[in-house]
């Protein structure tokens, strides 16, 4: 694990608990501080194995402070906080209760971690990974694991008291943008900065109370509605003046999302809503040197469409039609009863058939509903319609039935642990390799983005070993 430089005023202490003098400080500390011989206001992380110091003053890290580009992760054990947005939903506390499974070591299967078999310098362990966050529901991890009924009762017996330490930090929401998901868990900020630095403040306390080596903002929210193309969302000087401004199209997952990247944490959205997409916030997190990523996660019926329509387009088989249905009855589901949050969705769902194909598919059809009895088990059916050789007309039909948590919680668990290693490797803005695990993936140049599944899975791979 990292030995860390905490300094706050008038010392610092390094990980071993040795009080470092303001002397010994500056010999390690950012030239810029050498001047002053004083640390005081400001809070320094060093990590030995590196040469450069992220600097975090008011909540806010000094632009340009973070890793190098290219710097190499230390080698070892390395601690790290996923800090969720909507850390009570299905999907969060299926993924801590697993990691707590895997730490207890009564099962270490690790079927559905697409990465359990690579092995970095860097990559945090399953087993290292803390889970932490903010929900507008207000009860503890393991009562909301209960309800939602995605853990059979051994894993519950198994995971509920470690879960039922973890209750979420107050929330940061608007009705404006989310209508169907109410909770009496919200943060009272009056302002756009008010809530940034709630959100700072949390992500502060969750890294010095857990002694974390590293901290990933995941968003697993409720979908948002689709953000209007604003002026105010094209430039980070023009999204500053908003905030001041409180302006309303401004929407709670920017708002996480600004912070986390202000805070010197990386940052990825599993949802469809409009967060570190928007170009303000590229344009800020090249500027502060941290990795994001998103959006919209890939588990079932798009992951089969991305596996699916490359193979299609090999044998040059035509796709006439691609009608795909949805039914699932989580607080997903619930919450895409709204028209507004339902177009966000399928928004990102209804773009990848075409990339990947080379031509428009005019019969692209894709449907969602709410059914409340199923529960967690979403059911995906697809009927594609082809044209062969000589004009021949055939189908392909495909029913997945799945457990919606189940598929999603293990690419949480990856995305964290990939975004945190980029920030290790000083990389910074939009991360492309990730892109194998959305629908919708952020691309670091702004051109189309590949949907290819088996192309994607090669970015990524490559991605790794290229700093292993």
């Amino acid at each position: 694990m990292p030995a860390w430089v905490v300094a706050h005023g008038r010392g610092a202490r390094n990980a071993g608990g040795r009080t470092l003098t303001h002397t010994q400080m500056k010999r390690i500390a950012d030239p810029r501080l050498r001047s002053s011989g004083r640390a005081l206001g400001r809070s320094l992380h060093y990590p030995f194995q590196e040469i450069s110091v992220r600097i975090v003053e008011n909540g806010r890290e000094t632009p340009g402070s973070g890793p190098q580009p290219g710097a190499k992760p230390a080698v070892g054990r390395r601690r790290v906080g996923i800090a969720v947005v909507g850390v009570g939903g299905a999907v969060a506390t299926t993924a801590a209760a697993g990691v707590e499974i895997l730490r207890g070591g009564t099962n270490r299967r690790l079927d559905g971690l697409p990465l359990a078999s690579v092995s970095v310098p860097g990559l945090a362990a399953y087993d290292d990974i803390v889970f932490r966050g903010w929900d507008l529901n207000g009860q503890t991890l393991a009562e909301a694991a209960a309800e939602h009924r995605v853990l059979n009762d051994d894993q519950l017996a198994m995971t509920g008291p470690a879960l039922a330490t973890v209750r979420p930090w107050p929330a940061v929401a608007s009705s404006a943008f989310c209508r169907n998901i109410e909770g009496a868990n919200q943060h009272a900020a009056r302002t756009h900065r008010d809530a940034i630095a709630a959100i700072i403040a949390d992500l502060l306390r969750f890294r010095r109370e857990g002694e974390l080596d590293g901290t990933v903002v995941i968003n697993l929210a409720s979908v948002e509605r689709t953000a209007a193309d604003h002026p105010v969302l094209c430039s980070l000087d023009a999204f500053e003046r908003a905030l001041d401004a409180n302006d309303p199209a401004i929407g709670p997952a920017m708002l996480y999302a600004y912070a986390a990247i202000e805070a010197g944490v990386p940052y990825g959205n599993f949802t469809p809503s409009s967060a570190a997409d928007v170009p303000a916030l590229v344009e800020m997190s090249r500027r502060r040197r941290v990795p994001v990523a998103g959006k919209d996660g890939k588990t079932g019926q798009t992951l089969m469409k991305t596996v699916l329509a490359p193979a299609l387009r090999a044998r040059n088989l035509h796709v006439d039609g691609w009608f795909s249905t949805n039914i699932l009855g989580n607080r997903d589901g619930e919450a895409l009863r709204d028209p507004d949050s339902l177009q966000s969705k399928l928004g990102t769902k209804g773009r990848v058939l075409d990339s990947i194909l080379g031509y428009k598919v005019e019969d692209h059809i894709v449907d969602i509903r709410y059914y409340r009895p199923r529960g967690d088990d979403k059911e995906a059916w697809d009927n594609i319609d082809l044209s062969g050789f000589l004009g021949h007309r055939m189908q392909i039909k495909v029913n997945f039935l799945c457990k919606d948590s189940v598929l999603a919680a293990p690419l949480v668990l990856e995305i964290a642990r990939v975004l945190d290693l980029a920030h290790q490797r000083g990389e910074s803005g939009p991360q492309e390799q990730l892109s194998l695990f959305f629908k919708a993936p952020m691309t670091a140049n702004g051109h189309a983005p590949e949907h290819a599944f088996p192309v994607q899975e090669r970015m990524l791979h490559e991605w790794l070993s290229a700093g292993a």
